[in-house]
């Protein structure tokens, strides 16, 4: 096992998701200890009364938490400070993304028609749940005088540019209003969150440093007509692998970027370079 990471107690929410659990078993993998943050897919069983389990190897340890209530983050904290678990740093990885093979009726996701009850989870998701770890990474930073705290926010390639809607329609050249859309919620999130990691850089930053990556879209088994649409708009003409952003996430973590603050590493196969 490489040692590079041996220093790193590294909080990841989502991480029971696509990319979530890339990371995880990664950056363990580098020697890093892990707290692996979500509400499910767990390999066992964990709930708001039975919380978190800890790996054989002390290295790993499953936390259930809704991150987007303050009780829930604040306890996660108060109960990673009794194992000796305490993260001192920090991967803002939970988001919402639409299945849009699961999606009943593509007119929900319109703007027209999107509900603020979705745009309102979906921001406290993805921002209010960064918000609140990174809040509470820097109280416990304060309390336990712990320095060179870490955080790493990831947006997408989509919080950079506009979705092209076109890419999800039924006829490329003429949108329906019948058509599923990325939703509005989706943008936000994902521009707001280079937002938090620029005032995160600038608060503290002898004590904290915070940088954001621009991911590109991975390849999920999509449908084959969305496939052909997108890698006409990518330079390499496909869409990333599962593992193509860990080496990223590793950098980012690392003292290899310890001068790297508020920063933006855009990883998208070239896409929004057109």
């Amino acid at each position: 096992m490489n040692k590079e990471l041996n220093s790193k107690i590294i909080l990841i929410t989502g991480s029971q998701g696509l990319l979530g659990t890339n990371y995880v078993n990664y950056l363990i993998n580098y020697g890093a200890k892990v707290i692996a943050c979500d509400i499910t897919n767990f390999p066992i069983s964990l709930n708001k009364n039975n919380p978190f389990h800890i790996s054989k190897n002390k290295n790993l340890v499953y936390y259930f938490c809704n991150i987007k209530e303050e009780d829930s983050v604040k306890r996660m904290f108060y109960d990673l400070k009794k194992i000796n678990f305490l993260p001192n740093s920090l991967v803002n990885n939970a988001a919402r993304n639409p299945d849009f093979k699961k999606i009943k009726n593509n007119k929900e996701t319109r703007l027209e028609n999107f509900s603020t009850q979705e745009f309102r989870l979906d921001i406290e998701i993805s921002l209010i749940g960064s918000f609140l770890c990174s809040k509470y990474l820097y109280i416990n930073g304060i309390k336990y005088d712990l320095n060179n705290l870490n955080i790493v926010n990831i947006s997408s390639d989509l919080g950079i540019i506009a979705p092209d809607q076109r890419l999800y329609s039924k006829d490329e050249k003429k949108m329906s209003l019948n058509d599923a859309v990325k939703p509005i919620s989706y943008s936000v999130c994902k521009h707001g969150i280079h937002g938090l990691t620029k005032y995160l850089a600038t608060y503290d930053p002898l004590r904290m440093r915070s940088n954001t990556i621009f991911p590109g879209g991975v390849f999920n088994n999509q449908e084959d007509s969305f496939l052909k649409r997108i890698i006409k708009k990518i330079p390499q003409e496909r869409m990333a692998n599962e593992k193509e952003y860990n080496g990223a996430i590793k950098f980012l973590l690392s003292d290899d970027s310890s001068y790297m603050n508020g920063s933006q590493l855009i990883i998208d196969g070239g896409r929004t370079v057109w």
